[in-house]
C-alpha cells in the first residue's frame, strides 16, 4: 500500500526556503545587530538613569524608537571600517604544514 498523497508530495522534492537573496545578508545582519544592541542598551541606560520605576518599560520603548534608526544606520555605515579593522587585527589562516597547530601526538613529543 502506498503512502497518502500528502506525505508523498512533502518528501518528493526539497522545498526551497523563503527569504531574501544572499546579497542582502549585510543589511539583515545590520538590522538584527542594531535592533538587539539598541534594546539591550536602552534597557540598561534607562535603568541606570531613571531606575526601575512604574514607567520603566514605557521609557525604554520611547528611547528605543529614537535610537534604533540611528543604530541601524550606524552599523551600515561603520561596517566597512570594522571589517577592515578585523582584517588587520586577526591573523590570516596559514596554509603551510609548519603553521598548523600541533596535533595530540606532536604535543606529547614536545
Amino acid at each position: 500500500m502506498s503512502p497518502p498523497a500528502s506525505s508523498r508530495s512533502s518528501h518528493s522534492a526539497p522545498r526551497r526556503r523563503r527569504g531574501l537573496p544572499p546579497r542582502w545578508a549585510p543589511v539583515v545582519f545590520a538590522f538584527y545587530m542594531s535592533a538587539l544592541m539598541t534594546l539591550l542598551m536602552c534597557l540598561v541606560i534607562t535603568a541606570v538613569t531613571g531606575g526601575w520605576g512604574p514607567h520603566y518599560l514605557e521609557t525604554v520603548a520611547k528611547a528605543y524608537v529614537r535610537a534604533m534608526p540611528v543604530a541601524f544606520l550606524g552599523v551600515l555605515l561603520i561596517r566597512p571600517l570594522v571589517t577592515r579593522l578585523v582584517r588587520l587585527t586577526v591573523a590570516e589562516t596559514a596554509r603551510s604544514e609548519d603553521a598548523r597547530p600541533a596535533g595530540p601526538s606532536e604535543q606529547e613529543a614536545r
